[in-house]
């Protein structure tokens, strides 16, 4: 990345000014238009979005959208449409146990709306603030159930099953984390009490551990900051076996989005940290080794992704994706997502913008102004060039709101248009929202408001 130091969150205001007129729009099309009896809209085809049977991951995107599009503008009709909709369609995704999305789904929802809520942003009331918090407190326990353990902890599995963690998981933590925070109380065989914030840090430290790579010990081979997206282990005994990847190249190259997720997750649960005590730690864990690892981690997955992406800040799909060669110095110039070999990924743009300007405001704050300056500025670059065109989409008829997304490139569920050779010009429903949630975090420091995270729906 060639890195903007000129660039201020106020710099951005035009181009936020478009992009939530823009959002709106979309948003309305899509509540207006799409049938949402065939499932939840995960990516558009030829501009319109689609659903694609492999798990129910994407619906609280949808209406988080509008939550934090009224967030951001006041537009007190989309507040309604998704407090509407999240009452209708959102209760299966609470008690959802064959996924690893709690996160996703249930935080980007009722988080988002009891956040609102405490944040003095829609009218308090007591009976809407127990149900948001009862659905987070039951997500939370259901997500922890998900549990695998290993030598000194363990981690949510994924849907592929017991022997599998996923790096992206790791922002589905912050349903054990605002659970815990809650109050609840989960509880497992025999009545015994499970701690929710243990379990939640006992995962983040196994991606930490197994999902990054450091480029020492374990890692000499690899090099500093690559992250895989899967990780298997041998469930008999709970040994970790090998690297492996399921929407990334190969278990030793790197899909940018899974570097993404684990960039934006360990990054705002170091905020999250900040904010808790360390008598609550005790006795399971220690507050300032578990800050060490998750730093260590976020800057190791900041460092790879800013070495590893071209000047303009958009990944290609994948560091190691087979045909980059091809593209001649690529790292050099501005990605190309209309070239003839390999796919950009616009979402993890979006995705790793919010991790490198959360953890450089993390660093600022505790004193380090260099290091973090060059994470925000980063986080910046990155924005400032996804909320423009050829990113920023400004045709009316089409749904999506940010361009050249990638869902699962090996499995070829990625459209391809009529004279293209790769996947480009359509979006998806995270990468959507994503762009949404880091353009509401840069927008409240623009205006001087409540400084953005999800936990505080906390009150």
């Amino acid at each position: 990345m060639l890195i903007n130091h000129t660039l201020t969150p106020s710099s951005l205001a035009s181009k936020l000014e478009t992009f939530w007129q823009l959002s709106g729009q979309k948003i309305a099309d899509i509540e207006k238009n799409y049938d949402t009896s065939k499932g939840s809209p995960v990516f558009t085809v030829e501009g319109k979005y689609t659903t694609r049977g492999w798990t129910e991951w994407t619906q609280g995107f949808q209406y988080g959208s509008a939550i934090l599009q009224f967030d951001a503008t006041g537009e007190q009709e989309m507040l309604e449409q998704a407090k509407k909709q999240v009452l209708k369609l959102m209760s299966p995704h609470i008690s959802h146990t064959g996924v690893h999305d709690h996160g996703f789904n249930n935080v980007s929802t009722y988080g988002n709306l009891l956040r609102l809520m405490v944040e003095g942003k829609m009218a308090y009331n007591e009976w809407e603030k127990n149900f948001y918090e009862l659905a987070l407190k039951i997500s939370g326990c259901v997500q922890a159930s998900r549990w695998t353990k290993i030598a000194n902890g363990g981690y949510i599995y994924s849907f592929n099953g017991p022997h599998s963690l996923f790096v992206d998981t790791i922002r589905s933590c912050r349903s054990l984390m605002i659970s815990h925070q809650l109050g609840q109380v989960f509880q497992g065989e025999n009545d015994k009490k499970i701690n929710l914030l243990e379990r939640a840090l006992q995962h983040i430290k196994a991606t930490a551990k197994y999902s990054v790579f450091y480029g020492d010990g374990r890692d000499s081979y690899d090099v500093w900051g690559r992250t895989a997206h899967e990780s298997i282990f041998n469930t008999n005994d709970g040994n970790y076996r090998c690297p492996n990847s399921q929407q990334g190249y190969t278990g030793f190259s790197t899909w940018t989005r899974g570097l993404a997720w684990a960039m934006c997750g360990f990054a705002e649960e170091l905020e999250l940290l900040e904010t808790l005590p360390a008598e609550v730690f005790i006795p399971f864990d220690d507050k300032k080794e578990a800050e060490a690892i998750f730093l260590k981690a976020a800057k190791a997955t900041c460092d790879f992704y800013i070495a590893n992406t071209p000047v303009d800040g958009v990944p290609y799909w994948d560091t190691g994706a087979p045909n980059l060669y091809k593209l001649g110095d690529y790292l050099n110039q501005p990605a190309n997502p209309y070239n003839d070999h390999e796919p950009v990924d616009s979402s993890a743009a979006a995705i790793g913008s919010q991790g490198l300007l959360r953890l450089g405001d993390y660093l600022m704050k505790k004193g380090d102004e260099a290091t973090g300056k060059k994470y925000f500025q980063a986080g910046l670059t990155i924005l400032n060039t996804i909320f423009d065109e050829p990113y920023l989409s400004t045709n009316a008829e089409h749904q999506g709101l940010l361009l050249h997304s990638i869902y699962h490139q090996p499995n070829g569920w990625d459209h391809i248009r009529p004279g293209q050779k790769i996947a480009n010009g359509e979006s998806s429903m995270w990468g959507d929202y994503h762009a949404r949630e880091v353009a509401l975090y840069v927008q409240r420091l623009i205006d001087g408001g409540r400084y953005y995270t999800f936990f505080n729906c906390i009150q």
